[in-house]
C-alpha cells in the first residue's frame, strides 16, 4: 500500500489493525505475505496495481504553509487545508511528511510515494528539522544549556540538537521578544513549543525552514508550492536508504497559472 502511494507504512498499518484491509476476501493481519497475483483491497476498494505497470515516478513538493492552515485533506469546519490545491495525481495521493500545527508556518513537505514518507518519518533515520522561532519573554544562557542538555517532558526527556540567538527579521523588533534557530531530530507532537514552554517561554512565532537535506529557501509564495528537483528527490532518498528513481518532469511553480496561493 505503501508502494502503491495511497498511504504512509504507518497508516497503511493501522489500517491493518482496524480490519480495514482484505487480501483475496480474507481480512489481512499484520506480516500477511502479498504477491503480485493477490487482490488487496482498503475498504472494500482494490489497490491492486495492472500487471506491468510502470511504478509512478517519486514526486515531492515543497509546500511552504501559512499559519491558519490545517495539514489535514479535510475538515468539517471548513478551514483552509494545504491539500485544496495541490496538483492531480494519475494514482495514488499526497502524503504529507508529518505534520505543522495550525499555528506553525513554514516547509512541509508532500510525497506521493508512500515508502518515501514513511522513512522520512521514521525515527530510525534521525532526520533534522530547522525551525526559527521568536519567543516572547526573557532567555538567559543558562536557559539555553538546560534546552540543550535536555529537559523531562510528559513524554519523556526531549533536547534541543542546536539552538542558537539570532537577529530579528525586518520589522520584527521588539525588547520583549527574541529570535533563535533551532534543530530537533524528532517529530513529536509540538515539540519545540514544549520544549520552550519548560523554561516558562511563549513561542509567538514557529517557522519550519528545513527538513532533512532540504531547505525552505526563498521563491515559494504562502500557501503555495514547487516542485523538488531531481537533486532534492535524489538526496531525500539517499538520506533514508531508498534508490532513487526518475522523478517526473512538471513545471512546477504551484500548478495553474493562478497558483494554490490564489488572487
Amino acid at each position: 500500500m505503501a508502494e502503491a502511494g495511497i498511504a504512509s507504512r504507518r497508516e497503511a498499518d493501522q489500517w491493518i489493525v482496524d480490519g480495514r484491509v482484505t487480501v483475496n476476501g480474507e481480512v489481512a493481519r499484520p506480516g500477511t505475505q502479498v504477491g503480485p497475483d493477490d487482490l488487496v483491497r482498503v475498504d472494500g476498494r482494490a489497490i491492486r496495481k495492472p500487471r506491468n505497470a510502470k511504478a509512478e515516478p517519486v514526486r515531492v513538493l515543497l509546500y511552504k504553509k501559512r499559519a491558519g492552515e490545517l495539514v489535514t485533506a479535510s475538515d468539517p469546519e471548513g478551514r483552509r487545508t494545504v491539500f485544496r490545491k495541490l496538483p492531480k495525481l494519475d494514482s495514488g495521493r499526497w502524503i504529507a511528511v508529518g505534520r505543522l500545527d495550525i499555528n506553525t508556518s513554514g516547509l512541509l513537505l508532500l510525497t506521493n510515494h508512500g515508502e518515501l514518507a514513511s522513512r522520512l518519518m521514521h525515527p530510525r533515520y534521525e532526520l533534522a528539522r530547522h525551525y526559527a522561532v521568536r519567543v516572547h519573554g526573557p532567555v538567559d544562557e543558562a536557559m539555553c544549556e538546560r534546552l540543550r542538555a535536555g529537559v523531562e517532558l510528559e513524554d519523556g526527556p526531549a533536547r534541543f540538537d542546536s539552538l542558537h540567538a539570532v537577529a530579528a527579521p525586518p520589522g520584527e523588533t521588539g525588547s520583549s521578544n527574541q529570535w533563535f534557530e533551532v534543530t530537533v531530530h524528532e517529530g513529536r507532537n509540538r515539540l519545540v513549543r514544549r520544549l520552550w514552554a519548560s523554561q516558562d517561554c511563549e513561542v509567538a512565532r514557529l517557522i519550519r525552514v528545513g527538513y532533512g537535506p532540504i531547505a525552505l529557501g526563498r521563491g515559494i509564495r504562502s500557501s503555495s508550492y514547487r516542485e523538488a528537483t531531481a537533486d532534492e528527490i535524489k538526496a531525500l532518498m539517499k538520506a533514508v536508504d531508498l534508490t532513487p528513481s526518475a522523478p517526473a518532469k512538471r513545471s512546477g511553480r504551484g500548478g495553474p497559472r493562478r497558483g494554490p496561493a490564489g488572487r
